[in-house]
């Protein structure tokens, strides 16, 4: 039997292909790491802060108190430490490639500060008052900071959607949804009635959060991430003077990271 010139290249044509997509395939590492470091900037939703201070006699809540953060990293960002400003890293693993699945340490060094010179209403019993109005002022004695961080710290589960140049090797667009839960590790500053705290670290309650980001890999390894975030945070046994403080409240983020990712573990 003849086998024409034409039949026998393309037979030719799609074993070499077979072979070269078949090697191709077994050199590919079983994972993914990444690491990425940004900046960030929040929003937080109005909140009660309630006080505890049974030595003094006090027992009451400030109610629907308005907080802000600090971005730090607009006050010219490499004038200080990199650290000082609201910072973010994430450390990643993607554990199943293929079905872009992975687990992620996710940490926020978001600042929280009661707004200066408000006037909060209080419900409960403080100096011997019960009920009653603040001027919350550093000025009257009082401020409230987070402002060494808030500092949320979330476990996540990852999942990563290819959303553009999937078989490119220098730009590729992924969309990655990420939902975690994890301890809240504060720095805790206050005053109130001039009564000062020891400015402190403490694991102070815990957080969930959920996170959309888009990514965009340049050259394989580099990679620009921004990131949109929802988070809650309940904080408990928050250190006062003679007392502690407790509070919870949501927080709305806006991230933008400078990371690199490159594939590790066996090849498959």
């Amino acid at each position: 039997m003849k086998i024409s010139l034409p039949a026998l290249l393309t037979v030719t044509f799609l074993l070499t292909s077979y072979t070269f997509f078949a090697q191709t395939t077994e050199k590919e590492r079983k994972g993914e790491f990444y690491f990425s470091w940004g900046y960030n900037t929040e929003w937080y939703t109005r909140s009660d802060v309630h006080i505890s201070q049974p030595a003094l006699g006090n027992d009451y809540t400030l109610n629907n108190v308005q907080g802000h953060d600090h971005r730090g990293w607009d006050e010219g960002l490499f004038s200080k430490a990199l650290s000082i400003p609201q910072y973010n890293y994430r450390i990643g693993y993607f554990f199943n490639k293929k079905r872009g699945l992975g687990v992620e340490i996710n940490f926020d060094h978001t600042k929280y500060i009661i707004t200066d010179g408000q006037t909060i209403n209080y419900t409960g019993t403080k100096d011997g008052i019960t009920n009653g109005s603040i001027n919350f002022s550093e000025a009257n004695g009082y401020h409230y900071f987070l402002n060494n961080g808030a500092n949320f710290l979330l476990f996540n589960f990852v999942k990563r959607w290819n959303w553009l140049g999937k078989t490119t090797k220098n730009f590729k667009v992924d969309l990655l949804g990420k939902v975690g839960v994890g301890p809240v590790i504060p720095h805790v500053d206050n005053s109130f009635a001039g009564l000062q705290n020891k400015p402190h670290f403490q694991f102070g309650g815990w957080n969930a959060g959920v996170e959309a980001a888009l990514r965009v890999t340049f050259y394989k390894y580099v990679f620009l991430e921004y990131c949109n975030k929802l988070d809650y945070a309940r904080y408990s046994n928050l250190k006062s003077y003679e007392g502690t403080a407790k509070q919870a409240f949501g927080t709305y983020e806006m991230i933008l990271n400078l990371g690199v990712t490159f594939p590790i573990g066996k090849k498959i």
